[in-house]
């Protein structure tokens, strides 16, 4: 196959199945929390249609997940942490001054879902 040969195609997942979530209260709480599963190390958060989360994917380590991520486009998230957020802020500082930064998600599709999903679970 020559370089000119190759073919590129975009296949967005189908599916995400989120296995646990949790609503902070303010977007510092998530911040905090962010901070601490990091380990201290810098973390950061994602933010699109006024929600600010985090999300842990399970690895495609095992047969039956590759299985689910190449033939379902089904990806399981083990946990998402979210708080509403309705302007969206570059960084987040807490009042202990853990500085925490937000990427700005909302050209993603997926991620918007997602964020309007969360949304709606309150």
């Amino acid at each position: 196959m020559s370089e000119d040969e190759v073919h590129i195609r975009y296949e967005p997942f189908r599916e995400i199945v989120i296995m646990e979530r949790n609503l902070f209260s303010t977007a510092d709480d998530l911040a905090r929390f962010a901070s601490i599963i990091a380990g201290g190390k810098t973390a950061g958060l994602y933010w699109a249609e006024g929600v600010a989360f985090l999300y842990f994917p399970l690895t495609a380590t095992t047969e039956i997940s590759t299985k689910e991520l190449i033939e379902n486009k089904r990806v399981y998230w083990t946990f998402v942490g979210y708080a509403l957020l309705p302007k969206y802020q570059r960084i987040i500082e807490t009042k202990e001054k853990i500085m925490v930064p937000v990427i700005d998600m909302s050209s993603n599709p997926m991620f918007r879902k997602v964020a309007n999903w969360l949304k709606e679970q309150q």
